[in-house]
């Protein structure tokens, strides 16, 4: 029946009131099932990923560099530097530093046998020196946790040196002093293994930068497929107390997304050049590559944008809680880029091989901090933008074609005039 927008003269319609409706217990049960759903799945899994990464700590990756070229101590067959580590050369450690590959590194200076065997002499000038490196570029919390566990390392090796050195027979005779330091005769010093910009969130503008990229494509997708539902009749137009809906436009399902889809490409060229201007343009967030960079945010944005109108064409209403779930929700607690991935439970770490935000986190930090290196994860990140925007486009259609070879149409087709009322 052809709605109208003009109400009979005798029009005695009974409005219905809140305080009535209130009372109907199946107005309530799908909103409370709802909300109450998505506070306790939310609650669990943002909180799940941060609460203790202490007691989930799996293998954080920390390299460790014996440069000791000094001769043993007596009735010693290795230098400390071997006793202390047997891994990195210096130059596989700074390389990983600067692909991103490690958190941190403990250096095993090249004098270090030799200043820790004067300390029992009377040449002793200095004690022997570890040096932390951190590697800032991985997120704060990763470099603090590298930093942490690498300085409880060199002090654990510093105690089993003075147990070495406090056998020696030339210590037999030291002072009380003397023995105090011999007992934890090492050094520890900290410093930035690779350097990062001072406009780099201290390692967190990656992560937030990814954010706004997956933003960007989430709102984005939604807005413009309201909006096309809105233009093509398919979805009413509210504005304050104003209502309206457009003539219906008699479209497929397959078409509609289409159109939905190219949108969000075009669109998404102004999205991602605001992103860049207001992130690198007026705040000053530190950036190299400026083109590379624009192309890849302008990829990742699109891919989630595909991602959002597959998933809207294929799930109706609730596709926006879907998508939600798919790039927000699931994303962030899995992305590795504030809490390192080797200290979050091993659900999330599974999450990661497959989670936009993830994928899309590791090539904005390898631009943004690992000078763009392929190894620095800027090649995965690729491959899978184009598989996402690949399932994305594969997916939205062949549902949209299910169903219009169903004949599952949106809706019956309306008049072609416009329908309006004041609420």
């Amino acid at each position: 029946m052809a709605a109208d927008s003009t109400p009979p003269a005798d029009d005695t319609r009974v409005r219905a009131r809140a305080a009535a409706l209130l009372r109907r217990p199946k107005l309530w049960l799908v909103p409370t099932v709802l909300c109450g759903l998505l506070a306790f799945l939310l609650s669990l899994l943002y909180m799940g990923g941060i609460v203790n990464p202490n007691g989930e700590l799996r293998h954080l990756p920390i390299g460790i560099v014996d440069a000791d070229q000094g001769r043993p101590l007596p009735g010693q067959t290795t230098n400390l530097g071997t006793q202390v580590t047997r891994s990195l050369t210096g130059a596989q450690a700074q390389d990983r530093l600067a692909s991103g590959k490690i958190y941190g590194a403990l250096v095993v200076p090249a004098d270090f046998t030799t200043t820790a065997a004067a300390l029992t002499t009377a040449n002793a000038t200095t004690r022997p020196t570890l040096t932390v490196l951190t590697n800032p570029g991985m997120g704060s919390l990763g470099s603090s946790l590298a930093s942490r566990i690498t300085q409880q390392a060199a002090q654990q090796a510093s105690l089993a040196i003075g147990m070495q050195l406090m056998d020696s027979p030339a210590t037999a005779g030291a002072d009380a002093t003397t023995r105090l330091v011999l007992a934890d005769p090492v050094a520890v010093a900290t410093q930035v293994g690779h350097p990062i910009g001072d406009h780099s969130g201290l390692g967190l503008s990656a992560f937030y930068y990814t954010l706004l990229l997956v933003l960007a494509g989430f709102l984005g997708g939604n807005v413009i497929s309201n909006g096309v539902d809105t233009a093509l009749g398919y979805a009413d137009n509210e504005i304050g107390p104003w209502h309206a809906r457009r003539p219906t436009v008699p479209i497929s399902r397959t078409q509609t997304l289409l159109l939905k889809m190219a949108m969000t490409a075009g669109i998404t060229v102004l999205t991602t050049t605001l992103v860049m201007i207001a992130t690198v343009g007026i705040l000053g967030m530190d950036a190299s590559h400026l083109p590379l960079l624009w192309i890849y945010s302008y990829c990742a944005s699109l891919a989630v944008g595909l991602g959002v109108q597959a998933i809207n064409a294929a799930f109706g209403g609730i596709g926006q809680l879907v998508s939600m779930f798919v790039f927000i929700v699931l994303g962030l607690p899995s992305s590795g880029s504030t809490v390192p991935l080797e200290a979050v439970p091993g659900f999330y770490r599974f999450l990661s091989l497959f989670e936009p935000m993830r994928q899309l986190s590791v090539g904005v930090r390898a631009i943004l901090f690992f000078d763009a290196r392929a190894d620095a994860g800027l090649t995965r990140s690729w491959i899978m933008i184009a598989v996402g925007a690949a399932l994305a486009l594969l997916f939205g259609l062949a549902m949209t074609r299910y169903y219009d070879r169903k004949g599952l149409d949106r809706l019956t087709p309306q008049p072609s005039r416009l329908v309006a009322q004041k609420t």
